[in-house]
């Protein structure tokens, strides 16, 4: 006859020494932005705006006219934070350390909100526009024809290029990964013995999770990105977060143990001048 236990008096073990955490998007703002995590509120960047030379038949004659220039800002002007209290009790009776869990887990969730933050910010204020065929990303015929043009929008510039991003939601592989196993010879081989390439014609290719891009207030900034994606010039784009992601731990009167928050201050600019290199993609 078997007997009746209570699971406390089974043998247990941990699988690690730490509380194990849900799965973690990929944070992609920092690969494609350029990053100041000095303490200034604001940054300035004024431009003179684009002049056109007349063409004409010798004269010697001229008009004369006149120079602009324009301030162009960012500020910071929103925060991402996240706090939780962890009581004495139940720092002492764990077996694991909750603070350190959960300020791990408190880092991650802000990291995240700033990419989330950013991402949105890109996408909304780049001038550049460009509208998917039928299917949009996840019709592998439609990768080609995509990604030659929006490659032709950024294309003809003077001056550096740093490279070229495109950032998709992961729904949107399924057109890539069909493409490029269909692609000829060794590109084709590499797709598939490794699996889905982050390059695409010369454009790194970062993958998010669905639900990133959307339609919401963030902070001071109101988006409408529902079934948009982002493409453009990397590194023109500026993120500003003084200090980043900061943590403090803290006494609260009337509770024992401490109250621990993490918080990161954001702004972010696509600056005018090069706005039209951000191409803002909506899925059709």
């Amino acid at each position: 006859m078997a007997n009746t236990l209570s699971t406390h008096t089974l043998r247990q073990r941990y699988l690690k020494n730490s509380l194990s955490v849900a799965l973690r998007n990929v944070l992609v703002s920092e690969a494609i932005c350029m990053v100041d995590r000095t303490d200034q509120k604001t940054i300035e960047a004024p431009y003179i705006t684009q002049q056109t030379a007349a063409i004409q038949a010798v004269a010697g004659t001229y008009s004369v006219s006149a120079m602009t220039t324009t301030d162009d800002t960012l500020t910071v002007a929103d925060e991402v934070i996240f706090g939780t209290h962890v009581f004495d009790f139940e720092r002492l009776t764990s077996n694991f350390n909750l603070t350190a869990d959960f300020l791990d887990d408190l880092t991650y969730s802000v990291g995240f909100g700033v990419d989330k933050f950013m991402l949105n910010l890109v996408c909304e204020d780049g001038t550049g526009t460009y509208t998917t065929p039928a299917g949009g990303f996840t019709t592998a015929a439609n990768i080609p024809v995509i990604m030659s043009n929006l490659i032709s929008k950024v294309s003809g510039y003077q001056g550096p290029n740093n490279g070229m991003f495109l950032v998709i939601e992961n729904t949107d592989m399924v057109g890539f990964m069909q493409a490029q196993v269909a692609s000829g010879y060794s590109y084709a081989d590499s797709a598939l013995n490794n699996g889905f390439m982050t390059n695409y014609m010369g454009v790194d290719i970062y993958v998010i999770r669905t639900g990133t891009f959307v339609s919401a207030t963030l902070g001071t900034k109101t988006v409408t990105n529902d079934g948009h994606r982002v493409f453009g010039i990397k590194n023109i784009c500026t993120m500003a977060a003084p200090r980043g992601i900061r943590y403090e731990e803290k006494g609260v009167t009337g509770k024992t143990g401490k109250e621990i928050v993490a918080v990161s201050l954001v702004g972010g600019k696509v600056w005018t001048p090069t706005a039209s290199q951000i191409i803002d993609i909506t899925l059709a």
